[in-house]
């Protein structure tokens, strides 16, 4: 069994350099990681340039300049001699809820496995300000799940979106599958302005749970469990077709 290990907060976070450690008793690892922090980098590619790869020890690579999903893609379509068998990303430094997983780029490097047909899992540990940053347990309920995977393997090109409450390992209540709730609107640009006084924008905080009832990842987290998401990637509104096919009536 080989696993690729990738992130989007780069090859030296610590949320990887757990994950990468809890699946080599499990299997054998590789990780392909950016060389700095890419999160809400999406399933960018990188078309315009050629990219470089590092070696930065043994089994651990990063692409100057990449995206996750320039990673993935390296990796797996001819980087390496071998196949993988397992795509696993993260441990993501915060939360992929909902919404968030559109712009994840953990999120995005797992879904660029699964477009090469391997099965794929991307962890978030749900830290927020004053969060205690408990990374183990994210490592020891990645072993889990992936131990669980090995046991009993689920289809190639599947995905799963797995959020772990920023807890204590023994205060871990339990997993729930669940599905993906929503945000309300994202919180409004900051301004701040350079040395020379001209203007400049933060992209505002993510906003609050809005569809956060019982069945979503969010309410899952927020009571103590991990949440685990089977992601599909269709993103067509199929009961929409037939309202649309009317609406094109008159221009058929």
């Amino acid at each position: 069994m080989k696993i690729l290990v990738s992130n989007d907060d780069g090859y030296r976070a610590a949320g990887i350099l757990h994950l990468n450690d809890a699946l080599r008793p499990l299997a054998e690892t590789t990780v392909m990681a950016p060389d700095r922090n890419r999160s809400g980098a999406s399933n960018s590619l990188t078309l315009d340039v050629p990219l470089r790869v590092f070696e930065a020890s043994p089994g651990v690579y990063y692409v100057a300049g990449g995206t996750p999903t320039d990673c993935v893609h390296i990796a797996i379509s001819g980087y390496f001699d071998d196949e993988f068998d397992l795509v696993c990303t993260g441990i993501n430094d915060g939360p992929n809820l909902g919404d968030d997983t559109l712009y994840s780029g953990t999120v995005a490097a797992a879904i660029e496995g699964r477009f090469l047909g391997l099965p794929t899992v991307a962890f978030s540990l749900c830290m927020d300000h004053g969060t205690g940053r408990h990374f183990v347990t994210g490592a020891k309920v990645a072993r889990a799940l992936i131990s669980r995977l090995l046991e009993a393997p689920l289809e190639r090109g599947f995905t799963l979106n797995v959020n772990i409450p920023d807890l204590p390992y023994d205060q871990i209540r339990g997993i729930k599958a669940t599905r993906l709730g929503g945000r309300h609107r994202s919180k409004p640009i900051v301004p701040v302005a350079d040395p020379r006084g001209r203007p400049m924008y933060w992209i505002g905080p993510a906003g609050e749970g809005q569809d956060a009832g019982p069945g979503t990842d969010f309410d899952a987290v927020a009571n103590g469990y991990v949440s685990v998401t089977p992601l599909q990637i269709d993103l067509t509104r199929h009961t929409a077709l037939p309202t649309i096919e009317q609406w094109l009536r008159p221009l058929s």
